[in-house]
């Protein structure tokens, strides 16, 4: 049994104070929306109970699908950095941005710098998507982080990145090992509105239909995701975890997968079990468990 850990969504407080120069962009809008909206919903007392709490449970592997940050100021992407550290080296965690995490133009670019070794594929290469092999389970990353207008969170993977996933996929499908893609957005449709969505879902849908993976893990939404995709080999799960830093406020409370995998049948099997954040025990409690 290999057992994967999914979070998603950490936002890591605190904001960093933002220059006069810095507030001459979108992030002028992150600023008042971080502090009359968000900013006593995400909790690094969260964060700290949840990197406590996969001590004690100890999954082989931590998948992290993006929004690591809220504006990409570049202090919050140094404060990630540390945390990152904290939460396992690149052997044990693989890490994918989200679109906050390309919050203003170039901000990506210092992102990828400073989290680059989560996000280095096996033979060594920078970019996207990379692939993991950890323990029996391939992971593939794709990037659907990029810059938006205000009031708008699109993803868009783009033609050059899928045709890169086809070649992974048609190499990882030759090797018999469970395969788990991560996107930040949601990859199914009818998940979201049309200016959060991920615009080119289609062609991920598409080329889902001809290689076979066996689970696509995302965030973006704040709240748990159940849903499936048309696959080459049958129907494929989605799995969308909410934020791992929520108090629940405003949306669901913090939230992660715990994702088992056994590969002692012909078919890999997979289950999934749900912990949510109690304020009151200040702990994450299991919940929902499933076969999917």
């Amino acid at each position: 049994m290999y057992v994967i850990a999914h979070i998603s969504d950490l936002h890591i407080p605190p904001l960093p104070k933002l220059e006069l120069s810095q507030l001459a962009t979108k992030r002028i809008l992150g600023l008042f929306s971080w502090h009359h909206k968000w900013k006593n919903e995400h909790r690094m007392a969260i964060l700290d109970a949840l990197l406590e709490q996969l001590g004690d449970i100890g999954p082989d592997h931590i998948c992290v699908t993006g929004d690591i940050t809220f504006t990409t100021h570049p202090g919050e992407v140094d404060q990630a950095a540390d945390w990152m550290e904290k939460l396992g080296d690149p052997s044990n965690v693989s890490l994918i941005p989200g679109n906050h995490d390309a919050y203003v133009p170039g901000a990506l670019d210092y992102a990828l710098e400073k989290w680059g070794r989560w996000m280095v594929d096996d033979d060594g290469r920078q970019g996207f998507p990379y692939l993991h092999r950890r323990g029996p389970v391939n992971i593939i990353g794709l990037s659907s982080a990029v810059v938006t207008p205000p009031l708008t969170s699109i993803g868009y993977i783009g033609e050059e990145q899928l045709e890169k996933a086809r070649t992974l996929l048609a190499q990882t499908r030759e090797e018999n090992r469970p395969t788990l893609l991560m996107v930040h957005h949601a990859p199914h449709d009818g998940a979201t509105r049309k200016t959060k969505a991920l615009e080119d879902r289609q062609a991920l849908q598409d080329l889902l239909r001809e290689y076979p993976v066996d689970a696509v893990l995302h965030g973006h939404l704040h709240y748990p995701v159940r849903a499936s995709l048309d696959g080459a080999d049958g129907p494929i799960p989605v799995l969308g975890a909410a934020s791992a830093s929520a108090l629940g406020k405003r949306k669901g409370a913090a939230h992660f997968h715990l994702i088992e995998v056994d590969t002692s049948h012909q078919k890999p099997v997979l289950a999934v079990q749900h912990y949510w954040y109690d304020a009151e025990r200040h702990m994450f409690n299991a919940r929902e468990r499933e076969t999917i």
